[in-house]
């Protein structure tokens, strides 16, 4: 048996067993026969079975309450969340990659729980390994005391950017929106995160055909990136501009929810469709288990606020290119192609960043067009074209500023 230590947040080691002495590297499969979470008395337990052992650590977080399990790795082709989940206590079950190389397992907890118990343990019976994880109602006080993300480096070292460009390239950046244990929009079988990613390789090729221009993806797999980490992404490689990309869904109460919009930061919202989206996408990310908290005193900051009175309007010129160049392609444009909100993936200071909606996965015309291979190859065309049609005017605007 292999015990997860005192406050749950460290990594299982693994010893000598025999069951448990396979390549700890590899694959692990979840099993969804035995596995279960549910609820017995005052306790709540969550019983995993996988195909191998994996090192794993288990912590809590809060506002909203959350117990988040990760795995280094596995694959949770098979996994049914409405399955799986058979507690009072649990409201949601979420799980899918949280990193290159990592999973993620998220419940959302209807009641403040304490951590009991959490360990894996070989299977004897049928091979592979199980995890145990036991949580006993507690007070709020106390869930808030022992809830927070662990102080650990044990996470990857962050790769290198793909590119360095000398300062007399062209870099884009391209933020295929969500990924990995967050999908985004979804419907009849299509993924967001998914769609934008092929959408993403496409500009990025259709990119690559351009002199002096480099372009890097902040995520090239079904992994997650936290909001946070994108934008750092693009300030480590020096980006010239940032693109993030996505075809959401909103309900019925936004009828004009359907075509291109192009989205600036501001925090006032422009309309209350771009606040929920700018809502949602950084729900997205909390829900995922990223802890957010102390953000906005940096985002916040006066140098900062500085900094962005000048790539605002660089910005903004931003998205009045792609919007030319998408109509010049015949793309359908929503009736306020312009618009802008709190998004936290925009707050760059010093990179013009822009988030592009190319449609919406509850339109049904927009959605045929998002999921045509072909209508997405012209489209990522329009939209090299409104990318380079900024650059050279950047060029000129800056140049005039200098002088």
């Amino acid at each position: 048996m292999i015990r997860l230590f005192a406050v749950f947040t460290l990594w299982a080691l693994f010893g000598a067993s025999a069951a448990l002495s396979q390549e700890l590297s590899g694959l692990a499969r979840f099993e969804p026969e035995g596995s279960v979470i549910r609820d017995r008395g005052r306790q709540l337990e969550v019983t995993l079975n996988l195909s191998q052992g994996v090192p794993m650590r288990v912590f809590t977080l809060d506002n909203p309450r959350r117990l988040v399990i990760d795995f280094r790795e596995v694959d949770w082709a098979g996994a049914d969340a409405e399955a799986l989940e058979q507690s009072d206590a649990v409201s949601a079950v979420r799980f899918g990659g949280f990193r290159p190389g990592w999973s993620r397992l998220v419940a959302d907890l209807d009641a403040p729980m304490s951590l009991e118990t959490a360990l894996i343990t070989s299977r004897s019976d049928a091979g592979g390994a199980r995890v145990s994880v036991v949580m006993r109602h507690t007070d709020a006080a106390a869930f808030a005391a022992k809830a927070g993300p662990p102080e650990t480096g044990n996470w990857p070292q962050a790769e290198k950017p793909r590119v360095q460009p000398d300062k007399s390239r062209v870099l884009i950046v391209l933020d295929p929106g969500h990924g990995g244990i967050d999908p985004g929009a979804t419907r009849d079988g299509h993924e967001e995160k998914a769609l934008m990613l092929q959408f993403a390789r496409e500009i990025a090729d259709a990119l690559g055909r351009v002199e002096g221009v480099d372009v890097l993806l902040t995520r090239e797999d079904d992994s997650f990136v936290s909001l946070e980490r994108r934008v750092a992404m693009a300030h480590q490689a020096g980006a010239s501009l940032f693109l993030s990309l996505h075809a959401d869904a909103l309900g019925q109460g936004h009828g004009h929810a359907h075509g291109a919009t192009v989205h600036t930061l501001s925090d006032d919202a422009s309309d209350e469709a771009s606040a929920l989206l700018a809502e949602r996408h950084d729900r997205a990310d909390m829900l995922s288990g990223v802890d957010l908290s102390g953000q906005d005193d940096v985002v916040a900051d006066v140098l900062l606020d500085l900094a962005r009175a000048e790539t605002q309007p660089r910005s903004d010129r931003l998205a009045k290119a792609l919007i030319e160049g998408l109509e010049a392609s015949n793309a359908p444009l929503n009736r306020r192609a312009h618009r802008a909100a709190a998004f936290s993936v925009l707050k760059a200071a010093d990179i013009p960043s822009v988030l592009l909606e190319i449609g919406f996965m509850s339109s049904d015309r927009d959605f045929a067009n998002i999921t045509n291979t072909d209508w997405r190859r012209t489209m990522a065309e329009a939209i090299r074209d409104g990318i380079i049609a900024w650059v050279i005017q950047d060029e000129a605007f800056s140049k005039v500023v200098r002088q």
